[in-house]
């Protein structure tokens, strides 16, 4: 292979690791109708037999039993992002009843390679058997944790993924449909957008009779009745003793980031400053009063929240802020009453609010009872915006998440993950800043032969126990297939956020072939290649018998690892599954992620290639590894040679390339980077005094240079030293 192509290929290798790729958008058509004929629908519900047909206004079909409809079925794909550690989406269908409890979840279709050889079939339909029973209702109070999640040992990533999958599309199709009393159902008329062209209301007046501004309005005596109803004496004990007819609160409401109601409660001035303090998707409130009670209050602070108002619209709930809030002034309508207190109120983009559909402001009353008790009630300003002011779409829209919402809700499930792994990734961090500092000082370090030992036999056990067999971070080149893939179809980066050591341990690869090659990786961060220069080591020290390869044979089998990795390449570009499936050539998920608790032809597998790494070192790294051979494309293109050698290796000395343990030096003395697992030994034979023939003749001269001046300054001055007999003497001796 030339330089060139060597160039062009570790290119297209960078490529597939750095580049940026965008998430798929929605697809129109239901992806439900792919998979509902060839579902069985008793997978799902007992006894049920038969799907109803897909609905036109969200991709919901009702499952039957014996002609009757017992729930809905649903898939994840459709509602929320499904992608897993693939690179693919994880198709899952899921059965809900009206009150909103789930009936049943079937994985129909994914690409995880952990799941499609490794993880038993049982363990799969438990977790799907899990998720009978679970109630929506209360996931939605808990905010999607209120069920219990067992993890698949080795398929943490695409456990989550399909977890979150079932909850979010679960929550939102229930919503959507009413179920369970989360929202309203879906109405059969149109749906409405805000009129851009609505004509600007002329008088308060006419906004009060058209309901532009609603109004809530008490007085004493209502209040005091509503703290009677309270089951609490103590409210009723003390009653306000104002006039019952005094005025309480007159509070009124109205949507003023509606650009014509904007304009004709705030003026021009205010509303384009309006405008401006509000970002794009945000809305906002006028809230205005008068009366004995504050819908305000006094008890805020910069940066608090406002307690006696909240905003409630089906299930979103919206507080407001101090950094959502400002003062409004004068009404510019000359016919508005006066007010004492006059505010506006934000709404984020992100609450989930919908200004077309109706929403309450729930007023907060409280009544002390006790030096530091109080006794609260609620009432509630409805509010509707007039048709006058919206649109009707010309169909009904299938209920899908904002592309923002669902980036933000992806965004979450990463962040959790990557926050209940805080140890792990700190641990694996370390691991990798000492290892740099071990590289960027490898002079230093490989002074003492035993020094590199320690930390070498230390860090690779430490990589075999916790990356491996504790954490499961084993690379493989099923995640270069899948990132290869992602050029040419839709992906996102979220896939590989969601495993925080394999992500941390990817970034790290790439940044270290551009220092130090493959071998930083291969040689102290891989756990199956840290499992077999342990074994190894140990079969030494019992006394197993080393093969050493001759050289012409050790140097063409070298390409067998190249060609295997280019045949997984060739194949994937055909069908990604297969792929995977060949790349079982891989013994990392038998001995590493299952810990050899698996099927007999997959354990019998990888103890042959540790049985053959006891009589030659790394057996698989040398000559079977397409992860290693796909990282040694880019080898050449690092940017140091850290490797320090004298003009005398190879010629005449080969003391190097006999004890290098993977044969990576030539006889003529180059050190081959792409198969070099930089274990420093080398470095340590560059500076050894009882090894190297260059150092031991180096020192023999400065022995010899240094000798007459030790014997000169062992001469006494004068005296018998300058007798002629005596220097006769010692001549003569």
């Amino acid at each position: 292979m030339s330089i060139r192509s060597l160039i062009l290929a570790a290119c297209a290798w960078a490529a597939m690791c750095l580049t940026p790729l965008s998430a798929g958008a929605q697809q129109a058509e239901p992806i439900l109708r792919q998979f509902l004929s060839s579902a069985n629908p008793a997978a799902l519900v007992e006894g049920a037999d038969a799907f109803g047909p897909i609905r036109d206004d969200i991709a919901v079909a009702p499952i039957l039993k014996a002609g009757k409809a017992v729930g809905h079925v649903f898939l994840t794909s459709d509602f929320v992002g499904t992608t897993g550690y693939s690179g693919k989406p994880i198709h899952t269908l899921v059965a809900i009843d009206d009150a909103a409890t789930i009936l049943g979840v079937d994985l129909v279709k994914h690409s995880e390679p952990i799941v499609l050889i490794g993880i038993p079939e049982r363990e799969i339909r438990a977790m799907m058997e899990a998720y009978r029973g679970v109630s929506l209702v209360d996931e939605a109070a808990a905010g999607g944790s209120a069920h219990d999640l067992d993890i698949i040992s080795g398929a943490t990533v695409t456990v989550m993924v399909i977890d979150d999958g079932v909850i979010r599309s679960g929550l939102r199709v229930a919503r959507a449909l009413g179920l369970g009393g989360l929202s309203e159902v879906i109405e059969s008329g149109p749906k409405f957008v805000l009129r851009e062209d609505a004509p600007q209301p002329d008088s308060w007046m006419q906004m009060e009779g058209d309901g532009v501004v609603r109004r809530l309005s008490l007085d004493v005596g209502q209040v005091n009745a509503a703290f009677e109803a309270v089951d609490d004496p103590r409210a009723a004990a003390r009653a306000l003793t104002d006039a019952p007819e005094t005025t309480f609160i007159d509070m009124q409401m109205t949507l003023v980031s509606v650009p014509a109601i904007g304009e004709a409660v705030l003026g021009a001035a205010e509303n384009a400053n309006l405008r401006d303090w509000l970002d794009e998707g945000e809305h906002a409130i006028a809230v205005v009063g008068r009366g004995l009670y504050s819908f305000k209050g006094s008890g805020y602070v910069r940066g608090g929240i406002f307690d006696r108002i909240v905003l409630i619209q089906d299930d979103v709930s919206v507080r407001f802020r101090d950094r959502g809030h400002r003062r409004m002034g004068p009404v510019a309508l000359d016919d508005a009453p006066g007010f004492t207190e006059r505010d506006l109120f934000k709404i984020p983009a992100n609450s989930g609010f919908d200004p077309t559909k109706p929403f309450r402001l729930q007023l907060l009353v409280h009544r002390e009872v006790a030096a530091i008790e109080k006794v609260f009630t609620t009432f509630e300003l409805g509010y509707q915006l007039p048709r006058a002011f919206l649109q009707p779409l010309a169909a009904p829209q299938p209920v899908v998440a904002p592309p923002e919402a669902e980036a933000s809700a992806q965004s979450a499930l990463w962040q959790r993950i990557w926050k209940d792994k805080a140890v792990e990734v700190a641990v694996l961090s370390t691991m990798i800043a000492v290892l740099t500092l071990a590289f960027f000082f490898q002079i230093q370090l490989t002074k003492s032969d035993r020094a590199v030992k320690i930390f070498r036999y230390g860090f690779l056990t430490l990589t075999l126990v916790f990356l491996g067999w504790y954490a499961n971070a084993q690379l493989s080149v099923v995640n270069l297939m899948a990132l290869f893939g992602a050029l040419t179809a839709d992906f996102s980066w979220q896939a590989f956020l969601l495993d925080p050591l394999t992500f941390i341990l990817w970034f790290s690869v790439a940044a270290a072939l551009l220092f130090w090659g493959r071998g930083a990786y291969c040689g102290w961060l891989c756990p199956f290649g840290a499992l077999q220069e342990l074994t190894n080591h140990i079969a030494r020290k019992l006394g197993v018998p080393q093969v050493r390869l001759p050289w012409g044979l050790h140097e063409r089998l070298w390409a067998v690892k190249y060609m295997i990795f280019l045949g997984l390449f060739g194949v994937s570009l055909g069908s990604i599954e297969q792929a995977e499936h060949l790349a079982e050539i891989e013994p990392f998920k038998t001995a590493i992620i299952l810990k050899f608790v698996r099927a007999w032809p997959f354990v019998a597998y990888a103890a042959a290639l540790l049985i053959a790494g006891l009589f030659v070192e790394r057996f698989y790294c040398r000559y079977l590894c397409p992860l290693g051979a796909a990282l040694a494309i880019p080898a050449r293109l690092r940017m140091f040679d850290w490797l320090k050698r004298y003009k005398e290796c190879g010629n005449p000395c080969q003391i190097c390339a006999n004890e290098c343990m993977v044969q990576a030096i030539h006889p003529t003395g180059e050190i081959n980077p792409n198969e070099c697992l930089n274990c420093m030994h080398c470095q340590v034979l560059y500076q050894s005094e009882a090894k190297c023939p260059v150092v031991i003749r180096q020192l023999k001269r400065r022995a010899a240079v240094s000798q007459p001046d030790l014997e000169r300054s062992a001469k006494p001055r004068g005296g018998v030293a300058n007798h002629p007999n005596r220097q006769k003497e010692t001549s003569h001796v």
